[in-house]
């Protein structure tokens, strides 16, 4: 499994929400849902978008124009709006819950039938937003990855896929929930890969093109188990020991030691979680020798125990 892979492994769309917004000018929303990812699509007219980073530093607006594709990285806050001297005039909070500042619920008021609210159905801007609501461990070290806000122009993708997730989603017909969350596990596909392609994506992410940085990456993903060392990974690639350490630590920003660590420990969160298998049995699929050292490695890295990451429920489920 690559980087790409493994980030969407973890916001896999299960129940997810999708919904078309149509606003006329003036309109400002204020979203602090905190979803770990939301992708928002402009399918009529535009706006634009004021990331509110958390401890981080200031993010100049952003315009999105008819078929920009907006992916928002949580639990960041962030506001959408005609214009960026717009005041808020909805707030959207954790669970989708809609309201006015002052409090009043506007989920019924706003209504304009299935999967669709706003001002007016024939408004100037038409706006499609999917929202992954919870996030697997495996996904963690990629989303941190990504800015506040990543946004693709019309083009750099296929609309395709965009156009007919637009399309379902005004439709409840039986397993609809079903058909939008694969369509939209498509479209937040393309608009990723489409978007770490380009240059101003993580130098990590093009290390994957590195003859000797690439292989060692995925030998080492997709065999977790093996007892890697820097040596024997430098011997499949066929460079000296040396030479690897320095090229990895270059592209990908941490040491090939730190990175499969890393990636151990997220598997075995997941596995913690999607399966009843032993701590013993999970320690040796993810190349650890034994529980007490998983668990004592896991301790460190999440701060809680095996036992207590596996007893809280699921969120991807929930």
């Amino acid at each position: 499994m690559d980087a790409l892979a493994s980030l969407l492994e973890g916001p896999r769309a299960r129940a997810a929400f999708v919904m078309r917004s149509s606003f006329d000018p003036p309109w400002s929303l204020r979203i602090r849902d905190e979803a770990p990812l939301t992708l928002v699509a402009v399918v009529r007219g535009g706006g634009w978008v004021m990331p509110e980073p958390k401890g981080g530093k200031p993010v100049a607006p952003r315009r999105l124009r008819t078929g920009d594709i907006a992916i928002f990285r949580g639990p960041d806050h962030y506001t959408m709006a005609d214009d960026p001297a717009t005041e808020p005039q909805v707030l959207i909070e954790p669970g989708n819950v809609t309201t006015t500042l002052d409090g009043e619920v506007l989920c019924e008021a706003l209504s304009l039938g299935v999967r669709n609210w706003g001002t007016s159905a024939d408004a100037e801007t038409v706006l499609v937003t999917g929202t992954y609501e919870h996030e697997s461990a495996a996904s963690r070290r990629l989303l941190r990855a990504l800015p506040p806000v990543a946004v693709l122009g019309r083009g750099e993708i296929d609309s395709r896929v965009l156009d007919l997730l637009v399309d379902e989603a005004a439709k409840d017909l039986p397993a609809q929930g079903a058909m939008l969350d694969r369509l939209l596990d498509l479209l937040l596909i393309a608009a990723l890969r489409a978007w770490f392609s380009r240059s101003d994506a993580p130098a990590w992410y093009h290390a994957y093109g590195d003859p000797l940085v690439g292989k060692a990456l995925r030998l080492m993903q997709h065999n977790p188990a093996h007892p890697w060392t820097v040596a024997s990974l430098a011997a499949e690639v066929g460079v000296s020991r040396a030479a690897l350490a320095r090229r990895f630590t270059e592209l990908v920003g941490e040491p090939p030691m730190s990175f499969l660590t890393d990636w151990r420990l997220a598997l075995a969160a997941d596995l913690l979680h999607e399966s009843d298998a032993t701590l013993e049995s999970i320690a040796r699929r993810v190349g650890y020798g034994s529980a007490f050292a998983l668990s004592t490695a896991f301790k460190r890295h999440y701060g809680r125990s095996p036992r207590d990451h596996r007893a809280t429920p699921d969120e991807r489920s929930a």
